[in-house]
């Protein structure tokens, strides 16, 4: 490899100094040292110092997220006190400088650095002016988010990097009581107050630079985890408690879930819950998992393995943030031979808005989903007299949808109680979803069974999806551009009839970096780059008055798109 940019060494130089972690600094000053020689080592340390300064983190809708590390484009405690010196500059340059002082709160989860980064973003937005309440300890997403409507705050902080790899963290912003309207409020941001806080991050400032207050916050008491706890609660039937005998397996997938959902779980009369020991309490690392997301081969292994062992009901998972939830069913064979299998994400949102339903109609409350969700959702609302309606990716802009009740996303994100937690919540899902799978067990059926009646009203649906992961984030730009230039004409043996790039906006969505192409049938894919992570992501669906059919037309089409992309 050839000489380190000058301006590289300079950084790293400046920043073996200035990162106030002094593993930090021994790994910038190891580099530096290594970089000078020769060989492999050398060619090494010198592409390592050059990916940590290939340009600052970029803000966006989506916050911060990186791996954690030295360097400005990893998460780092400089790269979170210029950021959350910005968020504190916006909060009042929206609010006047005359306005009484925005209230901001801040949470975290186990991930490594982010008790580090959460206390530094307590300090900062302190020094700032802003009144702010930390979380006291590592806690689910959902929880801080409930926090922010709950405590009418202006602003909200979470610390996590939800289910990345083990080397990662992030930063979620999300805004509220006078930053935002209504529909906004507890929200992740969205743009223009993206764009408009990344404009304010001084990428040049150093420790010194920040003003950091040595105290002044205040530390959430237990008040406030309690009062989430009754509101999640509150959304059980209190007429279902006799009929809760139900044999559950969870696990926390090495996060933060733990802490909250069993609880709750026996609070509600679900007795006969038992964790993943493996994983039941927080680790970073993700000692038994090489991705801690539910939705990864392998991730499950544990948790399927415990519940064939002790025969139960259900199992559930959260990623490590608990603002996901997966879903795993005992499935018994003409011969009465019991396997296991996980609920496809679009399945359990779909069975997760059957059941709400009910009372979405009495309430005259939308159902929403993604656009890369199947649409069954949206075939059933109509059928149930419910309005829907269809989104852009991600739960910023599904909890925005009009007179929201319920809104789902593909990857296991369901938004059980917008006015609660205005954000996806694996905890309060869990919750419904138990008391969905015991109010069926108690008069003999399945949750299986409980999607046959689904598919009765709307045809079978079922959704798959394709994903590719690269090293080399330009082979998903020149993928896109190449079928953009010609996508398929036939999907599983049928005639391409719509071809859509949703660049172009129009169908009530904004625009956007996907395309879509359909059959007459119901037969669908779009495709787009991952906003988290580097893949590019297929999502496949079909649609048959015969599940089998269905079902197999399915399998073609995921074969199909496989070749497609490469995946």
């Amino acid at each position: 490899m050839s000489a380190l940019d000058p301006r590289v060494v300079a950084l790293a130089e400046r920043w073996s100094v200035e990162d106030p972690e002094p593993v930090h600094r021994e790994i910038l000053r190891a580099e530096l040292d290594a970089a000078e020689g020769t060989g492999p080592e050398a060619d090494a340390a010198r592409a390592s110092l050059a990916s940590r300064f290939s340009g600052p983190l970029t803000f966006g809708t989506a916050g911060l997220r990186a791996e954690e590390g030295p360097g400005e484009s990893r998460m780092n405690r400089i790269v979170v006190r210029r950021t959350a010196a910005a968020l504190g500059a916006h909060l009042w340059q929206v609010l006047g400088a005359d306005a009484p002082a925005p209230l901001a709160v801040v949470g975290y989860d186990a991930r490594r650095g982010s008790a580090a980064f959460a206390q530094d973003t307590a300090a900062v937005l302190t020094a700032a002016g802003a009144q702010v309440i930390l979380l006291p300890s590592a806690l689910p997403t959902p929880v801080l988010a409930f926090a922010v409507r709950h405590l009418n705050a202006d602003a909200g902080v979470m610390v996590t990097a939800s289910h990345n790899p083990p080397a990662d963290n992030g930063y979620k912003v999300y805004l509220g009581g006078r930053m935002t309207d209504a529909a906004g409020r507890g929200a992740q941001l969205v743009s223009p107050a993206d764009a408009q806080i990344a404009a304010l991050i001084d990428h040049e400032a150093w420790p010194a630079d920040i003003a950091l207050a040595a105290d002044g916050w205040e530390l959430a008491g237990p008040e406030l985890l309690e009062a989430y706890q009754e509101a999640a609660l509150g959304l059980l039937d209190p007429g279902r408690f006799p009929h809760r005998a139900l044999r559950v397996v969870y696990t926390p997938m090495h996060g933060v879930g733990g802490a909250v959902l069993p609880g709750l779980l026996a609070e509600a009369g679900f007795a006969d819950v038992e964790m993943v020991p493996e994983q039941a309490q927080p680790d970073p690392a993700f000692p038994t998992v090489a991705f801690p997301n539910p939705e990864e081969p392998g991730a499950m292994d544990l948790a399927l393995a415990l519940a064939a062992e002790r025969d139960a009901d259900l199992v559930i998972a959260n990623d490590p943030d608990a603002d996901r939830l997966a879903l795993g069913v005992r499935i018994t064979d003409g011969a009465g031979a019991r396997t296991w299998r996980m609920l496809s994400g679009d399945a359990v949102g779909t069975l997760l808005g059957a059941h709400l339903m009910p009372q979405l109609r009495a309430t005259g409350r939308s159902a929403a989903n993604s656009v890369v969700s199947a649409p069954q959702l949206a075939v059933l609302a109509e059928a149930e007299g419910v309005a829907h309606h269809v989104t852009l990716t991600g739960f910023k802009w599904i909890s925005r949808a009009p007179e929201l009740g319920y809104g789902y996303e593909e990857a296991l994100g369901y938004c059980v109680a917008p006015d609660l937690v205005r954000d996806k919540d694996g905890i309060t899902a869990a919750l419904l979803a138990c008391e969905l799978a015991a109010d069926l067990a108690a008069s003999g059926r399945t949750l299986a069974d409980a999607l046959a009646a689904v598919d009765a009203v709307t045809g079978a649906m079922p959704a798959a999806q394709v994903s590719v992961r690269v090293q080399d984030l330009s082979i998903i730009g020149a993928t896109m551009a190449a079928l953009r230039e010609r996508g398929p004409a036939e999907l599983a043996g049928e005639p391409v009839t719509v071809s859509r790039d949703l660049a172009e906006g129009g169908a009530g969505l904004p625009p956007t970096d996907a395309l879509l192409f359909a059959t007459d049938s119901g037969t669908r894919v779009l495709i787009r780059p991952s906003g988290t992570e580097p893949k590019l992501k297929c999502y496949l669906g079909t649609r048959d008055a015969d599940p089998d059919a269905a079902a197999e037309r399915l399998e073609r089409l995921r074969s199909q798109v496989a070749a497609l992309v490469g995946g």
